[in-house]
């Protein structure tokens, strides 16, 4: 239930991105659209991510956390290519500031989203 509650957030996350940001344009506006992205984002977190964390820690170190923010970027940027040149899916990030903008915007989101999950569970 907690993996499906964490996908919805994606996807939500992805569409106020969609919507907020200018260089970020989704071909349908459907949410199994948002929904694929977010599996595929996903999928580039957990097997990218961990590894230009690695690559880039002294960066991380050196910029006392802030270069996480250009990763978070770089991964939805690759989501982005992947989505549209491999799965065929309509969701394009039109370049770095875009995807730098678009996470920053993804990560706000889905912080604030699921603090609120978090609290309607936590009441009795």
């Amino acid at each position: 239930m907690k993996l499906l509650f964490r996908w919805v957030i994606s996807s939500l996350s992805l569409f106020a991105a969609a919507w907020l940001v200018p260089g970020i344009h989704a071909e349908k506006n459907s949410w199994t659209l948002f929904a694929v992205m977010a599996i595929i984002l996903g999928l580039v977190n957990a097997i990218v991510r961990p590894i230009l964390k690695l690559l880039s820690c002294p960066l991380v170190i050196l910029t006392m956390g802030l270069f996480i923010l250009v990763i978070n970027g770089i991964t939805l940027w690759l989501a982005s290519y992947l989505a549209v040149n491999w799965f065929h899916v309509g969701f394009h990030v039109d370049g770095f500031w875009a995807a730098f903008l678009g996470a920053l915007v993804v990560s706000i989101v889905s912080m604030v989203l699921t603090a609120v999950v978090r609290e309607e569970s936590a009441r009795p």
